[in-house]
């Protein structure tokens, strides 16, 4: 009998608080806990959602579940490697499970269900553009600087295989994005008619002017483009293209029938970029300067 009144004291002491969450999980682990009060319209004794609230509940959920789509891509060997679907949140089905559990009684769990995201660029489209070569073009630089050669390369496979749709603007800068140290970009020096400079992601110019050169070789529109104030060793006068996250970018429009595939490489001293379309496209080819088919001797000297 002592036992029982004790128990009967400790919970009245402790009153237990009835659970009313809901409970979300994706993939069978909890990613978010919500309950009535945190969404609930402050009208007393009226059971009404906050919109406001429900909107930045949802976007927050969608934010943390969201899983990006990756385009099909060629690689190294010229194969095609298949694109990958993502996904992001169903917010019709999650606001008609959600409804229902605001308007019940009770803790509940559910699944975040979740609605297919396809990428732009899948197999059969990679496949159909990568026929016919419309621009290419070709310089070079010493690869034994080993700071300024990976800072090509890096800055060659971030717009490899990037594909530009009809009427859609290139920008350079949002492709290939900031050039941190956290993105594995070296200070690297440059040295232009024997003067030495040295900065993170030095070398990358180089990635930009040639990929300038390929572009208006296909007659592609150039929008923005900006020469050094000096001369560079890699491209012939007038031919080069300096990029800078707070200052100049390079950018050009598809003005053509078909997108457009980039192909960029830097690799063993050569710097390379193909253009490459569909064979049906409508283009109109301009005649440039041919490119440097040597290395220059101020990037010799590096």
């Amino acid at each position: 009998m002592m036992q029982i009144w004790m128990t009967a004291l400790l919970l009245f002491a402790h009153p237990t608080t009835l659970i009313d969450d809901l409970t979300i999980t994706h993939h069978g682990k909890t990613i978010s806990r919500i309950s009535r009060e945190d969404v609930a319209a402050p009208l007393p004794g009226t059971p009404l959602i906050d919109q406001q609230k429900y909107q930045l509940f949802t976007d927050k959920l969608d934010q943390q579940m969201f899983q990006a789509p990756v385009n099909a891509t060629i690689n190294d060997r010229g194969s095609i490697v298949p694109e990958r679907a993502g996904y992001k949140l169903d917010r019709r089905a999650f606001q008609d499970q959600f409804h229902t559990y605001f308007f019940g009684r009770g803790s509940s769990s559910i699944e975040a269900p979740a609605i297919p995201v396809y990428p732009m660029v899948d197999s059969e489209l990679l496949a159909d553009i990568r026929v016919k070569r419309i621009g290419w073009y070709v310089t070079h630089f010493n690869s034994g600087n080993k700071s300024r050669a990976y800072n090509i390369s890096l800055a060659a496979k971030a717009i490899n295989n990037h594909v530009i749709f009809p009427n859609e603007t290139f920008s350079f800068n949002e492709v290939v994005g900031k050039r941190t140290k956290s993105k594995g970009y070296r200070r690297a020096p440059i040295i232009v008619k024997g003067e030495l400079s040295e900065d993170v992601g030095g070398g990358i110019c180089q990635v930009s002017s040639t990929l300038f050169n390929a572009v208006d070789r296909a007659g592609l529109h150039i929008v923005q483009r900006y020469s050094h104030s000096r001369r560079v060793p890699y491209v012939p006068p007038g031919r080069d293209a300096t990029v800078s996250w707070y200052g100049p970018d390079f950018r050009f429009q598809n003005k053509y029938n078909q997108p457009i595939l980039i192909r960029a490489k830097g690799h063993g001293g050569s710097m390379t970029v193909a253009l490459y379309s569909s064979d049906v496209i409508n283009f109109k080819p301009r005649k440039i300067t041919n490119p440097i088919s040597r290395m220059p001797e101020e990037i010799k000297n590096e």
